[in-house]
């Protein structure tokens, strides 16, 4: 899959928002081979997937999608628009609970 950020009308505005994104979230922005598409985790027990541009686990109660994944050190940031762009702090994935991460092409 190509590298997108949902609501992006372009390729130029995909960059600036994930580089915006990122910045708030603290997070480095990846080469572009190492951009996260997708990510497969256990968390309390339940097996969750994250997918950029498709809605988060119902566990974490954000009914909006996907715009960003960032992996931090330790954890990944799996950012929505409330959950890591506007308001809240984003959904957090513990990198050792990861059984699977997709990039972009």
């Amino acid at each position: 899959m190509d590298f997108f950020v949902p609501s992006a009308k372009n390729l130029e505005q995909a960059e600036s928002v994930y580089s915006s994104i990122a910045a708030h979230v603290s997070a480095p922005i990846p080469s572009d081979s190492k951009r996260v598409s997708k990510l497969v985790w256990l968390h309390e027990g339940t097996v969750c997937i994250g997918e950029v541009g498709k809605l988060p686990p119902d566990i974490f109660r954000a009914p909006e999608e996907i715009l960003a994944i960032f992996e931090c050190g330790d954890v990944y940031k799996i950012c929505t628009q409330n959950r890591g762009v506007i308001n809240f702090d984003p959904i957090l994935a513990n990198t050792k609970d990861v059984s699977k991460v997709e990039f972009f092409k």
